[in-house]
Order: C-alpha cells, then sequence, then structure tokens
C-alpha cells in the first residue's frame, strides 16, 4: 500500500539529493565536496495564516530544487525512503541551472 504525505500548513516535503561520489572517469570525490545541503521538493502545505486569518502561501513548488539548511528538519521514513519537513521560512533558497 503506497502512502502520500502531504504537509499540513507552511511545511514543505523534501527528499535530500545525493551528489555522487565518483566522477564519471572513476576518480573518488573527496566527501567534503560532495557535500551540498540541497534537495528535491516533494509536497507542500497550503501555508500558513496570518493574524487576520489569511492564508499566506509556501514560496516553493513541488518539483523545486532548495537549498536546505545544514541542521534542522524532521526525518521522515515513508517505506523504504527517507524525506525531511522543513518549515517554508527554515529553506534557504531554490536553484536553478
Amino acid at each position: 500500500m503506497a502512502k502520500r504525505l502531504i504537509p499540513l500548513l507552511n511545511r514543505v516535503l523534501v527528499e535530500k539529493i545525493v551528489p555522487p561520489s565518483k566522477t564519471n572517469a572513476g576518480i573518488l570525490l573527496p566527501e567534503k565536496t560532495t557535500k551540498l545541503n540541497s534537495g528535491k521538493v516533494i509536497a507542500v502545505g497550503p501555508g500558513g495564516r496570518d493574524r487576520e486569518g489569511k492564508i499566506i502561501p509556501v514560496s516553493v513548488k513541488e518539483g523545486d530544487t532548495v537549498l536546505l539548511p545544514e541542521y534542522g528538519g524532521t526525518e521522515v521514513k515513508l517505506g523504504d525512503k527517507e524525506y525531511h519537513l522543513y518549515r517554508d521560512e527554515d529553506i534557504l533558497g531554490t536553484l536553478h541551472d
């Protein structure tokens, strides 16, 4: 049975991107150069509410590649995959090609 997690409020579900540890030519890369805290947005919540009750939309959308803080987030395991839940304001930015 497949489960789908839909975040509440201003939460964002992210799957971290694991960079390759080898180049195409077979050269092993040092661990420090392969560490970039980035991930792909899997799902987003509807947004938080302001004092008047109006919804403030989340600033990222599904499919975005985002830069994540080094620490934080809540680890969630669904099936055999690991995801992380972050608040919208904890995400540092989006990455573009």
